[in-house]
C-alpha cells in the first residue's frame, strides 16, 4: 500500500470506512444498532468473501472487518474497494439465518449475580421486574468476539439498560449473565470485565475438541429462562 486511505466517515445514511493498519478495512454500518442492520452485515460479510482482495470477512456487531488478501492493494484498489463496499452496501437485503433457541437457565443474583443490586438501584425496578424484563425477550446472536465462544446479543428491553462499571473486574467467571449499556451477554469463560454480573448459567459455550468449537453462531437466539432468585 503506498499511502494511507483517507477515512470516510458515517452520516445518517452511509456507512464510515477505515484502514486497520495495513492489513484489513473496517466497515462501520450507519445509524443505530438494530436486527435488519446486522442481518445486512450477515449478508454483507458472505458476498465480500468471495470477493479477490478479501482475505477474510469477519462480521462484528454493526460492523464488518475485511482482511486483505497478500498482497495489500495498492491505494487505487483500496479507493475502488471502498466505493464497492458501499454500493453493495446500498444494494445488500438483510440476511435472515435460520438459527436454533438455546434455553438458558439462569440464577438470577447471589454469588453468581454480584451487581444485581447495583442494577436495581439504577433502574428504580424491583429485583423482580428486572429479572422479568431481562428473561422475557428472545435475544437474537448478532456476532461472535470479545472472546472464544461469546456472543453479543440484541433486544435487551431499555428499561433495565445500566453503564457500564467504573472499575472492571478482573477475573468474572465463565457463565457470568451481564448487562452492560443497552446490551446483556454471557462469559463463555473467565476473564475481566466491565458489565454488571446479574446472575450465572451453567451452560459450556467453547470447546476446542468439538466442530465447531463455539456452541452458538449468528443468527441462533437465547432465551433466559429464570432457574432461580437468591435475594
Amino acid at each position: 500500500m503506498t499511502a494511507p486511505a483517507h477515512r470516510m466517515p458515517a452520516t445518517p445514511l452511509e456507512p464510515s470506512l477505515s484502514l486497520l493498519g495495513t492489513t484489513a478495512l473496517l466497515f462501520e454500518a450507519p445509524g443505530p444498532l438494530a436486527l435488519a442492520t446486522q442481518q445486512k452485515i450477515w449478508a454483507l460479510a458472505e458476498a465480500a468473501q468471495h470477493w479477490p482482495e478479501v482475505d477474510e470477512a469477519v462480521p462484528d456487531m454493526n460492523n464488518l472487518m475485511l482482511a486483505f488478501a497478500a498482497p495489500p492493494p495498492s491505494l487505487a484498489a483500496l479507493h475502488a474497494l471502498q466505493a464497492r463496499l458501499v454500493q453493495a452496501w446500498h444494494a445488500t437485503e438483510p440476511l435472515p439465518l435460520a438459527g436454533r433457541v438455546i434455553e438458558l437457565p439462569v440464577v438470577y443474583g447471589g454469588p453468581g449475580g454480584p451487581h444485581l443490586a447495583d442494577v436495581v438501584a439504577h433502574t428504580g425496578l424491583s429485583i423482580d421486574e428486572v429479572v422479568e424484563r431481562h428473561s422475557a425477550p428472545l435475544y437474537p446472536v448478532y456476532a461472535l468476539g470479545s472472546h472464544p465462544g461469546y456472543c453479543y446479543l440484541g433486544g435487551m428491553d431499555e428499561r433495565i439498560a445500566t453503564p457500564r462499571r467504573a472499575t472492571p473486574i478482573v477475573n468474572l467467571p465463565g457463565g457470568s449473565v451481564s448487562i452492560g449499556g443497552v446490551q446483556t451477554g454471557v462469559s463463555a469463560s473467565a476473564g475481566p470485565s466491565g458489565w454488571n454480573t446479574i446472575g450465572s448459567t451453567h451452560m459450556v459455550f467453547f470447546d476446542p475438541q468439538q466442530n465447531p468449537p463455539a456452541v452458538l453462531r449468528p443468527g441462533d437466539s437465547v432465551r433466559f429462562r429464570v432457574q432461580e432468585i437468591v435475594r
